[in-house]
């Protein structure tokens, strides 16, 4: 059964407010019925250092892609995950993470392409829980095996290919790397080498906007209204397509561009530039022209985007 939404005032002015917890709302709800909290970080070793009283770990590399075919993976792993992880397709399920939420997010959008009915982010992530000094507990708890039926992914709404990006060239793209990645000036990516490119750029026509530009520097959404200006090209309608290297904290874009701000046809290439940087012919752009790059003053500064 879902758990009632949070009502923090500062949510309103969101498009689909009720995706968004604060920390207080979760404290608050620890141990709720229908309630299921997940944890799921880029630092897969965080988990098990202090997490969230009754969270589970999923790791979005390990367990929600398929390192062979470097896909989501289908119906019958994720019902055969979820039933170990003890969730119920009924279940409110919270995902938090670290960074920002930058992976947090990936994994509430595989939830999305299941069709999960109640996904949700905790602002603020896994840095907003530490910094209040909130409990944390070191025991995994038992999570049981849910009945969770086989659903069919649905990539046709919210996930775009290779072959999607060739027809969307010249309409709406966001670059949600770093800037210097962006430019091709970064070329060599040291801490992730399963993510390096054999060519430096970005896509043509792209709009470089880091993901890190939609939060503060505490981590947390910022206001709808700065949102609003910093996508303010974008208007509902549109039709966006957003990448960066694998998919991943393009993923944080598009909870931004889909649940914040209310953008009805933004789908994640989760091919991102590890595909299109390595495919032949594929056509980039090396440098930046004025205007393509937005940038925000006081932005969190995250590691690694």
């Amino acid at each position: 059964m879902p758990v009632a939404p949070d009502p923090h005032p500062s949510f309103d002015s969101h498009a689909y407010p009720h995706r968004l917890v604060t920390t207080e709302w979760l404290s608050a709800n620890i141990g709720a019925v229908g309630l299921r909290i997940v944890e799921s970080d880029d630092d897969v070793l965080l988990y098990d250092i202090g997490h969230v009283p009754g969270a589970i770990k999923i790791d979005w590399r390990a367990e929600l892609t398929d390192p062979l075919t470097r896909d989501v993976v289908d119906g019958a792993r994720f019902a055969e995950l979820m039933q170990a992880k003890g969730i119920l397709r009924e279940d409110t399920v919270v995902v938090y993470g670290d960074k920002a939420n930058g992976t947090a997010a990936a994994t509430a959008w595989v939830f999305d392409l299941f069709g999960h009915p109640d996904v949700r982010l905790l602002d603020g992530g896994r840095g907003a829980w530490i910094s209040e000094a909130r409990d944390t507990v070191f025991e995994v708890p038992e999570a049981g095996l849910g009945q969770y039926p086989v659903i069919e992914r649905d990539d046709t709404h919210t996930r775009a290919f290779l072959a999607d990006v060739r027809e969307h060239l010249g309409r709406p793209l966001i670059d949600a790397r770093a800037p210097g990645e962006y430019s091709g000036e970064l070329d060599r990516i040291l801490d992730r080498p399963d993510e390096q490119a054999l060519r430096a750029g970005h896509i043509p026509t792209a709009v470089n906007i880091p993901w890190t530009a939609a939060t503060g520097p505490d981590g947390r959404f910022l206001p709808n209204a700065d949102l609003a200006r910093i996508y303010e090209r974008y208007p509902t309608e549109a039709e966006v397509i957003v990448y960066d290297r694998i998919g991943e904290r393009a993923a944080h874009t598009w909870f931004v561009l889909t649940w914040l701000l209310g953008l009805e046809r933004v789908r994640n290439y989760d091919g991102s530039w590890t595909e299109w940087g390595n495919a032949v012919r594929t056509p980039i752009v090396k440098g930046g022209e004025p205007g393509t790059v937005v940038s925000m003053p006081g932005a969190a500064a995250i590691p690694r985007v």
